[in-house]
């Protein structure tokens, strides 16, 4: 097994996986792989809609709509003819319809620009409307197996407590890099991902369990506050609380859009806002595309 990865600095790899550690940990993993549908598949296409459902959302919830997604929209083609308003409908229970949005340009991007294609290059893929470097990198990896190295939440925590320091979006990057395992790349990036989802979890992680745990500068330290993961790049942080927000009022509006038209006047209704925020709501949403607003009215797409 052979370790790759651009040449980094000695304190970029704080932190980074031997290869005997890298040999231990898919030995861990692999027999051990979570049963996800987007597992079984190559096609490009189906990995990018996987990866943009699952930005913020559990799998639990994804797993359903991911299917019927991809039953109504088997193509980019198909997915960039649609109307948003039917697409918007379709994600609905997800959250977050900016994804929905986004996928549908990238969707529309691929067929002007790549023959309805998801390109496999790095720099074609971070061109795409709404992609970013995980997304792009994730594409390449569990598409299309090469040995990128992505850095999920979960692989982020993971690095950050090897290091035992908080890292930065450069180091963590640099330290994936450097423990990526060339020809492993589809399975070195999930093994990790299931790693941080099940052992190296945000509070009560199994040590006990994790073939890193010798190697890890936090565990070894007994666990001391504060968690290096909290605040490194890449590891997402608690959100704010949802009851109450305007991302639940947006989301009543939306979901009441979802049935039909909305008149004005019921916005206060629907959001259960006062009538000065639930308007600022909904022209948010006109703002960002998600909406039309006409004749006092407002509707999808």
């Amino acid at each position: 097994m052979r370790l790759g990865g651009p040449d980094v600095s000695p304190t970029s790899r704080i932190g980074g996986i031997s290869a005997d550690l890298a040999d231990a940990v898919l030995a861990w993993g692999v027999p051990r792989l979570r049963a996800l549908p987007w597992r079984r598949t190559r096609d490009p296409w189906q990995v990018l809609v996987s990866e943009v459902m699952l930005q913020q959302t559990q799998v639990d919830r994804v797993i359903p709509k991911w299917l019927a997604f991809l039953d109504a929209y088997p193509t980019p083609a198909e997915c960039a003819t649609a109307s948003l308003g039917d697409v918007l409908r379709l994600w609905h229970g997800l959250g977050y319809p900016r994804r929905a949005r986004n996928l549908q340009a990238a969707a529309a991007a691929c067929v002007e620009r790549h023959d309805g294609r998801i390109p496999s290059d790095l720099a074609e893929l971070l061109a795409l409307p709404g992609i970013g470097p995980y997304t792009a990198r994730a594409v390449r990896v569990f598409a299309y197996e090469l040995d990128d190295a992505v850095v999920d939440t979960n692989i982020a925590r993971v690095y950050a407590r090897l290091a035992g320091e908080r890292l930065t979006a450069r180091h963590v990057q640099a330290n994936a890099d450097a423990s990526a395992v060339v020809g492993e790349g589809w399975a070195w990036n999930q093994v990790l991902m299931d790693l941080g989802a099940q052992l190296c979890r945000p509070r009560n992680p199994a040590c006990g369990e994790c073939p890193l745990a010798g190697a890890c500068a936090w565990s070894q330290a007994g666990h001391p506050d504060p968690d290096p993961a909290a605040g490194s790049a890449g590891v997402s942080t608690r959100q704010a609380p949802f009851e109450g927000s305007d991302r639940q009022a947006r989301g009543r509006l939306m979901a009441a859009l979802n049935l039909g038209p909305v008149s004005d006047d019921r916005l206060p209704e629907i959001t259960a806002c006062p009538a000065p925020r639930a308007q600022r709501l909904a022209a948010s949403l006109v703002a960002d595309g998600l909406i039309v607003a006409a004749n006092g009215r407002y509707r999808l797409p």
